[in-house]
């Protein structure tokens, strides 16, 4: 019996690694590669709309002769076309832009939830979430019709006399980072609020018991200390942001570039999926660096001595 222990423990511990293991090489690894494959074939007016494709019942000379048909051509003609770098620029300008907007609405939400008595933190928190009760869809046509020219913010700032005529904010940059930052803001005020609600208390009143007025003991104490906070919600709402595309689709103009778009183009319009799968790639590859930055700050952190 004693020998079945160490066994069984082995048992366990290999399924708990390879069941996460296998999900991720198929829902991830798998799709991953095959985008690969495509991005490195050629457009073809067949199906699928791509060559070569691998017949493996052929015979191990046939895939062979299949592997030497691909190619990095649609990279580089990614190049070629100043579309795909403005497309890039415009939809990390944007979703920047929409992050440091978010921020400065999140943290000081978050800091009031985190301030406030215990008993309403549940129901603050329900709210904050609330908008993910609803579809996704929904709350962006919602914007629309808030946001059109003779939509309800123009039609109330009207009544007011605080504008004398309706403001241009639907179909351009404006009403995209508000889509954006509306529809990840969850994302944002949630890590923050935890980094904030697992302070110690004693820290603030320590700093100002020893002179530090209530903006130096933020500035010194709290903000200090809820910065992985901050940065966990900051690339939680920038990379879906970065490949957004109902938003910008939906509220944005005919000359908001951003990379969603322009995948969908591809994909569907034009049927170019080897150059679109070139995209995807590129575009992963890109958030992947702050991803891995992130990581490496995480693990220092974690190594550093307290």
């Amino acid at each position: 019996m004693s020998g079945d222990s160490p066994r069984r423990f082995r048992w366990g511990r290999f399924t708990i690694i390879a069941l996460p293991l296998a999900w991720l090489t198929m829902f991830f690894a798998a799709p991953f590669l095959f985008v690969i494959k495509i991005s490195l074939s050629q457009a073809a007016q067949q199906r699928p709309p791509y060559e070569p494709v691998f017949d493996l019942s052929a015979g191990w000379h046939a895939f062979v002769g299949k592997l030497g048909e691909l190619s990095l051509s649609n990279y580089w003609s990614l190049l070629d076309d100043t579309l795909y770098l403005d497309s890039y620029i415009g939809s990390l300008k944007l979703a920047g832009l929409a992050t440091i907007l978010g921020l400065v609405v999140a943290y000081p939400l978050a800091l009031s939830m985190a301030r406030a008595p215990r008993s309403w933190r549940p129901a603050l928190i329900a709210l904050a979430i609330a908008p993910f009760w609803t579809s996704f869809l929904i709350r962006v046509y919602a914007w629309i019709t808030i946001l059109k020219d003779e939509g309800l913010l123009n039609h109330a700032l009207l009544s007011l006399g605080v504008i004398s005529e309706p403001l241009h904010i639907f179909a351009t940059d404006w009403a995209v980072l508000i889509g954006i930052v509306y529809s990840y803001m969850p994302f944002l005020i949630l890590p923050i609020y935890n980094a904030i609600d697992r302070q110690d208390p004693s820290l603030v009143e320590a700093a100002r018991d020893l002179g530090a007025t209530g903006a130096q003991a933020f500035r010194q104490v709290t903000l200090p200390l809820s910065l992985p906070g901050v940065l966990a919600g900051a690339l939680l709402l920038f990379i879906p942001a970065v490949g957004e595309f109902v938003v910008p689709d939906l509220l944005g103009g005919s000359d908001t570039l951003m990379i969603g778009r322009t995948l969908w183009n591809e994909f569907f319009a034009n049927r170019d999926w080897p150059v679109a799968s070139a995209v995807a790639i590129v575009m992963l590859v890109l958030l992947l660096i702050p991803l891995i930055l992130y990581e490496r700050n995480e693990m220092k952190s974690m190594e550093r001595p307290s």
